[in-house]
């Protein structure tokens, strides 16, 4: 027998019980990212700090060539995850999600009219 069957309830409230259940215990995981935020706050203020205080000696350590040519493309992106993580999270704290919406509106076309012949004579 397979143990993941899906068990059949016989009584309806028996069902409106267990989706209150699983509501109930979504709602109490959904818990702020406070933690995430500061650490990724912290750790893009680290790297901005660092950037601009050692920004000429890692510029020529950049500028010397072979590997340390993608120094700036790995920066750029270091930068970029560690702040994107940051902004997200800070408005996920804040209460600021996007709109979504579940099905997008669509027109209908409507049926153009036939082209009427025209007489060239």
């Amino acid at each position: 027998m397979d143990d993941r069957r899906i068990p059949l309830t016989k009584h309806p409230l028996q069902a409106v019980n267990n989706n209150m259940e699983n509501t109930m215990a979504t709602s109490q995981s959904d818990k702020k990212p406070i933690g995430r935020t500061i650490l990724f706050g912290a750790l893009t203020a680290a790297f901005y700090t660092g950037f601009f205080t050692y920004g000429d000696n890692i510029a020529a350590h950049f500028a010397q060539g072979s590997f340390w040519a993608a120094g700036p493309i790995a920066t750029v992106f270091a930068v970029s995850y560690l702040h994107g993580e940051f902004a997200s999270n800070l408005w996920s704290v804040l209460g600021i999600s996007a709109i979504r919406k579940d099905a997008r509106k669509t027109v209908e076309a409507t049926k153009r009219p036939a082209q009427r012949p025209v007489l060239n004579a």
